[in-house]
């Protein structure tokens, strides 16, 4: 038996998502490789973001970084969605993939405008091929709050889908060691319902003056999936 934690990988790694959930990842211990399009741009987030503490942070063009991880992460914009994936799609292969892209359509972004295929994880899964453990997961998390220290992230729930059972228990185990309740959603298809909610999370933020809202799933398990 080994103790050794994989290495994750963040593609968008440099946006306020992605940087967050690494800079929460990299403190539980765990060797971060920051992805971007420029490797420059990738080097100098792994630099800043090693700053911030001792730190297991790289930077590496997003291929390179995808090949390089364990289990990989991508957070990028729904418009940069199908560009980003394809120079990734070989590297990928064998690996758990976690999609956290919401389809915003800017600028209406409070408006649910879920894709034809029902979701963008269905679709992930569908481009990459059954090759890849695609694992839905972090949508309705306010990038805020992983960045700011004093952020009690138990206040917002985390719902994992994706159609292999224990790659989902894999995320909600790796989210609980960063202080997130995560919650078993079922396969795939599901995470069109953790998509869409991001629309109403980001009209509540606006309607109420909520920085961040999330959402908690209510009731006490009395048994496992």
């Amino acid at each position: 038996m080994t103790d050794k934690k994989p290495s994750l990988t963040f593609i968008g790694g440099t946006g306020d998502l992605g940087s967050g959930l690494a800079w929460r990842f990299a403190r539980a211990g765990y060797p971060v490789i920051i992805g971007s399009r420029a490797a420059d741009k990738a080097e100098a987030a792994a630099a800043e973001m090693s700053r911030r503490g001792n730190l297991s942070v790289r930077g590496m063009a997003n291929a390179e970084a995808a090949a390089a991880g364990d289990i990989v992460f991508m957070t990028v914009p729904f418009a940069s969605h199908e560009g980003t994936l394809t120079p990734i799609r070989a590297a990928v292969q064998g690996k758990i993939f976690v999609d956290s892209t919401v389809p915003l359509i800017p600028p209406k972004v409070t408006r649910v405008q879920l894709p034809a295929a029902g979701c963008v994880a269905k679709q992930t899964q569908a481009f990459l091929g059954e090759g890849v453990r695609v694992v839905s997961a972090f949508q309705n998390v306010a990038a805020a709050h992983l960045q700011n220290e004093e952020a009690h992230l138990d206040d917002c729930d985390v719902l994992v889908s994706g159609n292999d059972v224990d790659a989902r228990e894999t995320i909600v185990r790796l989210a609980a060691e960063i202080g997130f309740k995560a919650w078993h959603a079922g396969p795939i298809e599901n995470s069109a319902v953790a998509e869409a909610l991001t629309s109403v999370l980001i009209f509540l933020n606006k309607r109420y003056g909520i920085a961040g809202a999330g959402i908690h799933v209510t009731g006490t398990p009395t048994k496992s999936e």
